[in-house]
């Protein structure tokens, strides 16, 4: 495929080595100019773009920037793309450590849900919820018990298809949890946020949320809070979490 990745930060660089890797034709852009990109493309093979180039004749757009940076794209980038482009949205939400506080937002609370309306198209949201440690290291063959899952959302099934086969490529399996507004149970906070677990406990932990966004909003936002907490003051210990079992959220955090 014909793929084009708007930044080069760790997940926008992993992705784009691995697609190359893949066979895949890949260009990659980011703020800062294609100048800024040499480096990285000489060691991806990737092709460095403007942000205006990136998205033209691309059968595969992957949006790798944080939130804060989503309303600085050019206008109408997304205006004039084909309906059959799938555009994968891969950010997560950091309004203490980085994005500040985005008011849209925060309405709803739902990342991608207030990323498909700036952009003013249908995305999928996938890799945002692994580590880019893991998902350069730890990608297994298919039917491997140790394989990681990841979960995948979106209001488009076609372009869900061609995301499935792309994540199973890159040695992860995928599981679908619904509709961009069901993709909150994938946010930082939640008990899949970057567990690297495979399939069967996935699918155990998302029934568990539920799909009542209004019962584990609180739940879910308080947690990110809380780890944001940590991060800033602790990074190890945050990171450690991620290591050690976890339980329920209603178990673990009952007073969130």
């Amino acid at each position: 495929m014909n793929i084009g990745i708007i930044g080069s930060g760790q997940i926008g660089s992993c992705l784009a080595t691995k697609f190359v890797k893949l066979g895949h034709s890949v260009s990659i852009a980011n703020s800062r100019g294609p100048a800024s990109l040499k480096q990285l493309a000489e060691e991806t093979g990737a092709e460095a773009a403007t942000v205006e180039e990136v998205v033209k004749n691309k059968e595969l757009i992957v949006v790798a920037i944080p939130q804060k940076s989503i309303p600085d794209l050019p206008k109408n980038l997304f205006k004039n793309l084909p309906k059959n482009v799938v555009v994968i949205d891969t950010g997560n939400y950091y309004p203490d450590l980085r994005d500040g506080v985005l008011p849209e937002l925060e309405q709803s609370g739902i990342d991608s849900l207030w990323m498909q309306e700036q952009l003013g198209i249908s995305v999928v949201k996938v890799f945002n919820s692994i580590f880019a440690t893991s998902l350069n290291d730890l990608g297994r063959p298919e039917g491997d018990r140790n394989r990681i899952a990841l979960a995948v959302s979106g209001d488009d099934a076609k372009a869900k298809e061609i995301v499935f086969q792309l994540v199973d490529d890159l040695g992860f399996d995928p599981l679908d949890i619904g509709t961009i507004a069901q993709s909150w149970r994938q946010q930082p906070g939640s008990t899949i946020y970057c567990r690297d677990i495979n399939l069967a406990e996935l699918k155990k932990r998302v029934v568990a949320m539920g799909t009542d966004w209004s019962e584990m909003h609180e739940l879910i936002i308080g947690k990110h809070h809380s780890d944001q907490l940590l991060m800033a003051a602790d990074f190890p210990a945050w990171l450690k979490g991620f290591r050690e079992p976890l339980t329920h959220l209603r178990d673990k955090y009952p007073d969130s």
